[in-house]
C-alpha cells in the first residue's frame, strides 16, 4: 500500500511515511522519541488539473511502467466477500469465519458487508469528504501540512525534489485515540466535518477491533492475545482525491505498496473505481466495491504477528480519464507499548520464527531507514 526516498542512507530516510505506520504529531512527542517527520510540499494535482484541464502531465508524474502491467479482465477474479453479521450469529459464524480465515490467508483482502456502521454516518462522511475537496484551493490550504508535520492537506512520501509523484491530493489525520489528534489540521469546513469524522473513526475502529477478536479465534488463539496488544491502539485516516487524467495509463494515483498496520478499512466515497490488488502471478485485480461495504486488508504487522499465516498484499490506485475518484482509508495499529514480532502462541517447537521481534519504536525506525518498494520492508524484518 512504492514510496520514494531517493537515498536510504541520507537523513531524509526518516522523513517518509506509510499508512499504517503511526507517528505522533510534534504536539504529542511522548508517543515516539523520533525526530520530526515531514513530506516535502508539492503542487496540488487537483488545482493543476482545474487550471490546465489535465491534458498535460508533468514529467514528475509520468510512470511508463503502468501501461505494461497485466490487469485481469472483469469477472476473472474477485476478492472475497464477508458478512459481518453472519460472523456474529452463532448459527452462521462457523462458515463465515472459515470464509474470513481463507480470505486472510489467500488474498489478504476482502469486502465486509453488513458491518453495522449506520448508513447515515457513512453518507455523512462521504458528503463531508466531497465537500472538503470541493472547497476553494485557498480554503483547503488553511489546513495544509506544515514543516515537521505529516498531518494535514497535501501529499505524503515526498522526500526529494526529483522523485516520481502520485496523481493525488490527500488529507491525512490522526483520529484515535482522541488525545492523539492535532486539531490544527482538522478542517472546520464543511461545518459537520469534525463531528462526522469523530463519530466515523470511532465506529470503524470498533469494527476493526471486533474483526481482530474473530481472527484470533480463527487462528486458534485466545481472543485477548491480539486484543491486549491493541488496548490504546492507534488509528489514522487518509482521505484521497484522485483527479482525472487524460493520460491515465501513464500515471499512478497511489504507488504499489502494502500497508504496515494490522488492518486497513477503506470506504469508496464515489462510484469511480481504481483500487487494484496484486496477485502471486504479478497480475493486478481490479476491486469493484459493493455499495456501503468496507474493503479490508491485512497489514504487515498482522502478517508478522501471525508468522506469515495471514498475508499483507501489494495494492495500488489507478485514475480515471474523465472523473475524479475519492476514497477514505482508516489504518489500525497496535498500542505504542506493544512489541512487534511473531506471537509465540502460534509458533510450535518445530516451526521457525520468520520475523524479528522488536519494540514498536524500533519497528518504526527500521521502517524509516530504507526506501519503500512494494513489500520490501517485510524482507528487512525477516530473520
Amino acid at each position: 500500500m512504492t514510496h520514494h526516498p531517493s537515498n536510504p542512507s541520507s537523513p531524509a530516510r526518516f522523513e517518509t511515511f506509510c499508512p499504517g505506520r503511526r507517528l505522533a504529531s510534534p504536539s504529542h512527542p511522548s508517543l515516539w522519541r523520533e525526530r520530526e517527520m515531514e513530506s516535502l510540499p508539492v503542487p496540488s494535482v487537483q488545482a493543476m488539473v482545474a487550471a490546465t484541464g489535465g491534458a498535460h502531465v508533468p514529467a514528475r508524474y509520468l510512470r511508463p511502467e503502468v501501461a505494461a502491467d497485466a490487469v485481469v479482465n472483469d469477472g476473472e477474479a474477485a476478492i472475497p466477500i464477508v458478512d459481518f453479521q453472519r460472523l456474529l450469529h452463532p448459527e452462521e459464524s462457523r462458515d463465515e469465519s472459515a470464509r474470513l480465515h481463507a480470505a486472510c490467508q489467500e488474498w489478504g483482502f476482502f469486502q465486509l458487508i453488513n458491518h453495522g456502521v449506520p448508513d447515515g454516518l457513512i453518507q455523512g462522511m462521504k458528503a463531508n469528504i466531497q465537500g472538503f475537496f470541493g472547497l476553494p484551493a485557498e480554503t483547503k490550504q488553511q489546513f495544509a501540512q506544515q514543516r515537521g508535520h505529516l498531518e494535514g492537506y497535501g501529499q505524503l512520501f515526498v522526500v526529494s525534489e526529483d522523485q516520481k509523484l502520485d496523481w493525488a491530493d490527500v488529507l491525512y489525520l490522526n483520529t484515535q485515540p482522541p488525545q492523539h489528534r492535532n486539531m490544527r489540521f482538522w478542517p472546520d469546513k464543511p461545518d459537520t466535518f469534525r463531528s462526522k469524522l469523530d463519530a466515523y473513526s470511532a465506529a470503524v475502529k470498533n469494527v476493526a477491533d471486533r474483526l481482530l477478536v474473530i481472527m484470533s479465534k480463527n487462528l486458534g488463539l485466545q481472543p485477548e492475545v491480539i486484543a491486549n496488544k491493541c488496548v490504546g491502539g492507534l488509528q489514522s485516516v487518509r482521505m484521497n482525491f484522485y483527479p482525472p487524467c487524460a493520460h491515465a495509463d501513464k500515471v499512478v494515483g497511489f504507488s504499489p505498496h502494502s500497508d504496515a498496520d494490522l488492518l486497513t478499512l477503506v470506504l469508496q466515497v464515489n462510484e469511480v473505481q481504481g483500487l487494484q490488488v496484486k496477485r502471486d502471478d504479478d497480475t493486478w485485480v481490479p476491486v469493484h466495491p459493493l455499495e456501503g461495504a468496507f474493503i479490508v486488508n491485512v497489514g504487515d504487522i498482522l502478517q508478522i504477528f501471525t508468522n506469515g499465516r495471514y498475508r499483507s498484499v501489494e495494492h495500488r490506485a489507478v485514475v480515471d480519464t474523465e472523473r475524479e475518484r475519492l476514497s477514505v482509508a482508516a489504518f489500525h495499529s497496535p498500542s505504542i507499548h506493544a512489541t512487534i514480532g511473531p506471537l509465540t502462541e502460534l509458533v510450535s517447537d518445530q516451526e521457525m520464527m520468520m520475523y524479528k521481534t522488536v519494540d514498536h519504536e524500533s519497528f518504526m525506525k527500521l521502517f524509516f531507514s530504507a526506501k519503500l518498494d512494494g513489500k520490501s520492508f517485510l524482507q528487512r524484518m525477516k530473520l
